[in-house]
């Protein structure tokens, strides 16, 4: 997932206000936030926590707790489910929503926004998923272990992008941009497999109101409705229905992020003539004097807001706290899972692992061939297809989205043996992406 945030510690500081005791403490938080590579640090701390949790002796209280009843009650209506449900239901439709925004703004303004500069990660993701799909399938077909064909299929950006941070100037620009395109357009495929892979019933009742609950937050759209609060009561009432159809909740999420407004409301031109107003009035000493200066503060605000689009807005705001509490907590809560040798050798985690780690750069480069060879895309220039190839073996890490189809495909708590497939699949990825990376580079030097 892209960092948004590009301010720098400098930017902060020169904020005109006084600097302030708790500043001079949350500023080096400030800048390991800003860090391209943290979420994914502190993905993996969380997950050592959970493998170490639940490998201990306190095993049973740690996954206890996540099976913590959680009630909400109104009248004669009660919401009744666990903390872990609640944690994959609930809080990851906002870790989607985010997706939705980062999608929906690659699609109007980034890498995906034309078809020459968006075919060859769209081609390259495609084999990424179907591939490993189809090499699940071939070793699982006909056993319980089928349902899991999904789970090998994503790549989670946040470690991508901390390999490659760490990596630094040894990974070519036109391979990070690839690599962040691919990965989008592989959120894209989790989603739709999510929909349609892993949807056994639906209620029609509820999915009538939800389809008409997201009309409603299109109206307000369209009326001009620019506060937060009705989106969100409306959108709460989109996922509850959606929750209840039968179809997962978290595509609410996507939804919503996709009809996010991508271009803002005020000019920039119309907006400075306005500050420089406002500038006059502090100049000539009509600002000390002013009625009502709290209700034009308030105006302020609201016109600075405008200047940016809802999309950015919310990716900005947002993107934070997907990273660096959702994600976290969903993996506090999902990668805990007991080790055992013999889980290695089971037929799920080896489809699994081969899946993320043969059947992702296999995709990847194959159908990236295909796409270049038949002339619907082109390798960027500067970009070997030794590092193309090195590349895509970081496309087999696929931590979050891959457990979370886990829990999709085999029970809310998911299977063990496909846990563990996950875990070492994306570690062998991760490793051997980052080992051919670094020689390829040295090479090409050389």
């Amino acid at each position: 997932m892209k960092l948004l945030d590009e301010m720098t510690t400098r930017d902060i500081v020169t904020v005109p206000l006084p600097l302030q005791p708790i500043d001079r403490l949350l500023r080096p938080l400030a800048r390991f936030l800003h860090v391209e590579a943290t979420s994914g640090i502190v993905l993996v701390i969380c997950t050592a926590i959970a493998l170490v949790a639940a490998n201990s002796s306190f095993a049973d209280t740690y996954l206890a707790f996540w099976q913590t009843d959680i009630t909400i009650g109104f009248g004669t209506f009660e919401f009744h489910h666990s903390l872990h449900h609640v944690i994959n239901d609930g809080l990851m439709a906002i870790f989607f929503f985010v997706i939705g925004l980062e999608v929906k703004r690659e699609i109007v303004h980034g890498s995906l926004s034309n078809w020459r500069q968006a075919s060859l990660p769209i081609a390259a993701a495609i084999g990424g998923m179907v591939v490993p799909a189809g090499l699940y399938l071939a070793i699982q077909y006909g056993q319980p272990g089928m349902r899991g064909w999904g789970i090998p299929m994503a790549t989670d950006i946040a470690f991508v992008v901390g390999c490659l941070v760490l990596l630094g100037s040894r990974v070519p620009h036109s391979l990070r941009v690839l690599l962040l395109s691919l990965a989008i357009v592989d959120d894209i495929g989790a989603i739709l497999v999510i929909a349609v892979g892993y949807t056994e019933s639906l209620d029609m009742r509820f999915l009538v109101l939800a389809a008409v609950s997201i009309g409603v937050v299109q109206l307000f759209s369209r009326l001009g409705v620019r506060r937060f609060p009705p989106y969100i009561a409306v959108g709460a009432v989109a996922w509850f229905a959606l929750h209840e159809s039968g179809i997962h909740a978290t595509l609410t999420g996507v939804i919503l992020g996709l009809m996010t407004p991508a271009k803002s409301v005020l000019v920039p031109e119309h907006f400075r003539e306005y500050l420089h107003e406002k500038k006059e009035e502090f100049q000539d000493g009509r600002w000390a004097s002013r009625k009502h200066r709290a209700a034009v503060v308030k105006e302020v605000q609201q016109l600075t807001r405008e200047t940016v689009s809802p999309l950015e807005y919310l990716e900005m705001t947002l993107h934070p706290w997907s990273a660096y509490v959702i994600m976290p907590v969903f993996a506090l809560a999902n990668a805990g899972v007991l080790i055992e040798l013999s889980n290695l050798g089971d037929s799920v985690a080896v489809a699994v692992i081969l899946g993320l780690v043969v059947g992702k750069p296999v995709g990847i480069v194959l159908l990236s061939w295909l796409a270049i060879r038949i002339g619907w895309a082109r390798l960027p220039e500067g970009l070997p297809w030794s590092m193309l190839i090195s590349g895509s073996c970081l496309a087999g890490i696929g931590f979050t989205m891959a457990l979370f189809i886990d829990g999709l495909a085999f029970g809310a708590d998911g299977l063990d043996t496909a846990k563990i497939g996950v875990l070492v699949g994306s570690a062998v990825s991760g490793i051997l992406g980052m080992s051919l990376l670094y020689w390829t580079s040295s090479s090409a030097k050389r």
